[in-house]
This record gives C-alpha cells, structure tokens and sequence, in this order.
C-alpha cells in the first residue's frame, strides 16, 4: 500500500488522515493468524488457482476498505476486478458526493462475502449532515491474475447504487415539489413508498417549471439521461413549490395497502369519463415502476379488445352463438381452455365471461384480416401509437400484426402482445365510456405537451355489449368472486392469467371498473387472475 494509505492499527481500528478527514475501518482480521480465516496485512499476489479462500477475502477485503478509508483511490481499485470503475466511484466518494469523513465497520464474514456499516459525514458549503448505511462486497478470483479481488459493483459504494451510478451531492438542478392530490392533499414518499419514482419523475419534469429554490442534497446520479435523480439525503432544505397532480390520495392509499398483500405486483386506477390517474402502485423488489412501464403479455384481460373487434367488424355478438369446445386448433397449433372445459350451446356473452380461449380463436378465420386485431387496438383503444404523454414515463401497450398460431395467441393475450396495468386500465377505460382518453398524471397545462389521439370513437352498438359482458362477467363470471366485495351494479371485469417461458406460475392479471373508476392489477407468478390481482382490483375500486 502507498504512503496515502499507511496507518497503524490502534485497538483494533485502522485510521489514517487524508487532506484532513479522518476515517477509521475496524480491523476484519485477527493480526495474530492461526485461525484460517485471518492473519497477516499482505494480499497474495502470487497467480493462484481454485476458489478464494475465506482468509484470501478477509485479507483482500481488509486492504480494500482501508485504502478505501485513507482516500487512497489507485490503492484501492487495484484490490478490484474493474479498476477503473473503483478508481473513480472511490475518488468521487470524497470529491463529488463530498463525504468529509467515514468510519467503515465490518460485519461477520459469511465465506467471500464480508458484509460492513458506514458512518459518515456529508459536508457541502458548511452544511453537514450523517449518513449512515450498510453495504457489503465479495472477493472472487480474478481471472487473469489469478489474485484474489474485489468484486467491484456499484453498489458497494452505497447498496442503493445500481450498474453505472453515481453518488453525488450539491445543489441539484431541479428545485423541490410539494405533490399534491386532486384535492390538495400533500403525496409524499414517506405516506406512499410506491410513489416515490414518481414522486422523483415529477420533480425532474416540473420543478423547474413550477417555481421553488434549490437547497443541497445528497442524490444518486442515474445512468440514463432522462431517468430522475434519488434523493439519499437534504442537507438544506430547498423551497419547494406546489404540483398538483390527478392522483386521489384516498385511492392511492388504497392501492398501497393492497400492492403490499402480493409481491411483484402493480396496479393503476383511472377514471374513464377523462383519462385521469387516480393511483399508480407497485411493490417490487427491483424499485421498477412496472405499473406504467413494464411490458407484459396481459393474458384473458385483452380479450376485452378482441371482443371489440370481432362485435365492431359483424362476426359476433353478445347473444350469438359463440362455441366453445375443449381445445381448437390454429396455424399448426392446438390451443385449450384451463383445465379442458367446454360450454356447449353457450353464447358469446357466456364464453367471453367464462373466458373460454377457443370461442375466441374460432373467430379467426370468420374476420380474414390479420391486421384486424391491432387495428382495433390502435384506431379505437389508442394502443401501440407509442406518443402517449402522461407526465411521467409510460410505455405504450404494443399489438403487432401477426398471422398464423401467433394471431390465435394474441385473440387471447398472448403472443407478442405486451401491456402494463396503465395500458390495461385505459382500454378498460375506453370500454366504459366509449371513447379513448390518454391517461394524464398532470395537466398538459403544465407545459403543452399534446395528448395522443384514437382515430374514432367506439360505436355505440360495440360499447353497449362490451359493457354488458363485462357485468355479466363480474355477477356470473370468472370475476365474480373478486368482484363479489365491490358495491353497486355498475360493475365489471375481466380476468387474465398470461404464461410466461420459464416461470413456475403464469402472470396473474385482473381489469375491472364501479362507476367511473377503471382499474388494472398484474402479479408476476401470481396464479390465474382472480387469485391475487383480482383481490387488488377490487380494494382499488372500493376506495372509490
């Protein structure tokens, strides 16, 4: 180690000054050795071969942190398999995110892996503030050297720091936001957890819009351009001025409490009259804003656009015999019902409530048209224009055309279709009140932005029956169960489960709306659509 990093060990902790910070870094071994898991200051350099050995990461993890705690950049990014990301996230911790002082402790060594605490200051323009958190690193063997290394992840920096982030503090550019409700009611991460990507997208968009002062802050600088800045930590408070947002806090409470059932699961409520966000929520445990952004197939719930289509073009209706046999076949392929069943003599209205797959597919070779189905979808639905502007970032629900057994998956939510619950609550939306309206999050008054636009409005005929089926789906359909907690007649649903290569379970999906609330919940592996995102749904629609 150079003459930057020296110290002494002094009662079992590490010190050493540099440019006057002082940090400090228990010792991770005993100096005496003996034990096989410690001894001796000197990383082997000698190429060695094999698993790293537990005291091989004492050894290296020891040098690691301590050069780490004297400042010494170089020193410590040589002990790693990616020198130069180590060189500059160790050198920018003190230079950029203006850490004046640290005391790094480590935990009990579980084989490579040594977990450890931070304790330090962060100082900006002589505002400081503590900042304490728990991180870890493992060693692995490096591959050419053969030298026992550092894994290096950003996140051993700062646990919360993903591929190519950054740590940094100051005055950052965007000003705070207040977020309010419809109603004026604050929205803060603290009340909403799930809000939060939100929450930060809104500020980065609007804060300089809406007015407000900078304070000093403590944030992770993310790898995309136009991804938000986190927050880690204020230093000074800022002056934030006051958004105020579509959201209904009533709602989203509800939304929160009923995500946290169901591990990686979302859900998004609108309001089908103009398109307005009433709740967005996720509990995942990636951070992912899946609600408005993920891309999944969403399974039975896209029949609700297939039905559309087949009622919009002549070849089915409501009444009309619709059959629905164990299985049918498409493009070389053989589809099937859940479990095989049947309906015999049953209409469309029962099919599309039972949410019988093969009622649906024999449809195909009645419309002759493989570009019906993402027609519909794009001139009615307003699915796949990819020019939606919600306020934050959204992703567009995607129909491609396709022909043959891939068109019969995508009649019942397969195929190449993705969608998000955004996607999947508006064409609920849309079958509610009969015309498409871009989901907003804020008002485009804020900046101007345009909305996208359907090329026409449902015909009348078509939104009556969807409507209808989709009640009688709710009161004697797959739906009925979850939908049995929701008040009033003017309900309905659809559900969804969407099989996903590889995955033990399919995706559980379930859409459903009460008055003038929409509402869409997916669960990845969560089982068919009523066992958990029906539940969601339904908690959602009575906050309502």
């Amino acid at each position: 180690m150079n003459g930057a990093a020296k110290g002494a060990i002094v009662g079992g902790v590490f010190l050493a000054m540099v440019g006057g910070a002082g940090y400090g870094v228990y010792a991770l071994v005993d100096d005496s050795g003996g034990d096989g898991k410690g001894g001796g200051d000197t990383v082997k350099t000698e190429k060695a071969a094999g698993p790293v050995t537990d005291k091989e990461a004492a050894q290296t993890a020891k040098a690691f942190l301590a050069a780490w705690a004297a400042g010494d950049a170089r020193a410590a990014a040589e002990l790693t398999n990616n020198v130069q990301a180590a060189q500059t996230a160790v050198a920018d911790y003190r230079a950029k995110a203006y850490v004046s002082k640290a005391v790094i402790t480590p935990g009990a060594q579980t084989g490579t892996t040594i977990p450890f605490s931070v304790a330090a200051e962060i100082t900006y323009e002589g505002a400081g503030k503590p900042l304490a958190y728990e991180s870890k690193l493992t060693v692995v063997r490096g591959v050419t050297s053969g030298k026992p290394l550092v894994d290096w992840q950003a996140s051993v920096i700062h646990p919360q720091l993903q591929k190519d982030e950054k740590l940094r503090a100051g005055a950052p550019a965007a000003p705070p936001v207040k977020a309010v409700d419809r109603n004026g009611e604050e929205l803060s991460a603290e009340k909403y957890p799930s809000l939060r990507p939100v929450l930060d997208q809104l500020r980065q968009t609007y804060g300089g819009k809406v007015g407000g002062k900078s304070g000093a802050e403590l944030w992770i600088e993310p790898a995309a351009q136009d991804a938000p800045k986190r927050t880690l930590l204020t230093l000074v408070e800022g002056e934030p001025s006051t958004l105020k947002t579509y959201l209904d806090a009533k709602v989203q409470a509800a939304a929160e409490k009923a995500v946290a059932k169901y591990p990686e699961s979302s859900v998004v409520a609108v309001q089908p009259s103009n398109g307005h966000i009433l709740a967005v929520a996720n509990n995942r445990k990636d951070g992912f804003n899946a609600a408005m952004e993920g891309r999944r197939a969403p399974g039975s719930t896209m029949k609700i656009v297939t039905a559309a289509m087949l009622i919009d073009r002549g070849k089915a209706a409501a009444d009309q015999p619709a059959e629905c046999t164990k299985d049918a076949s498409w493009g070389g392929r053989t589809f099937h019902n859940l479990n095989n069943f049947e309906l015999p003599g049953a209409n469309f209205a029962t099919s599309f409530a039972k949410s019988c797959n093969t009622a649906f597919i024999k449809q195909i070779d009645n419309v002759e048209d493989d570009a019906a189905l993402a027609k519909e979808a794009r001139d009615v639905f307003g699915l796949g224009l990819n020019n939606w502007k919600t306020g934050i970032r959204s992703t567009d629900g995607q129909v491609p055309e396709a022909t043959g057994a891939e068109a019969a998956a995508e009649y019942i939510g397969q195929g190449r279709i993705t969608m998000n619950p955004l996607n999947v609550a508006s064409f609920t939306a849309t079958a509610v009140s009969g015309a498409f309206h871009q989901p907003l999050i804020v008002s485009t008054e804020l900046d101007g932005r345009p909305v996208a636009q359907a090329a026409r409005r449902m015909k009348p005929s078509v939104q009556q029956q969807l409507v209808r089926m989709m009640k009688l789906t709710a009161t004697s359909g797959t739906a009925r169960e979850a939908m049995s907690s929701v008040g009033g007649s003017d309900k309905g649903a659809k559900t969804g489960s969407a099989e996903v290569d590889g995955a033990g379970s399919p995706d559980s999906w379930f859409t459903g709306f009460s008055g003038d609330v929409a509402a869409a919940a997916m669960v990845e592996a969560g089982g068919h659509g009523s066992d958990a995102a029906g539940p969601i749904v339904a908690t959602v629609l009575n906050a309502s």
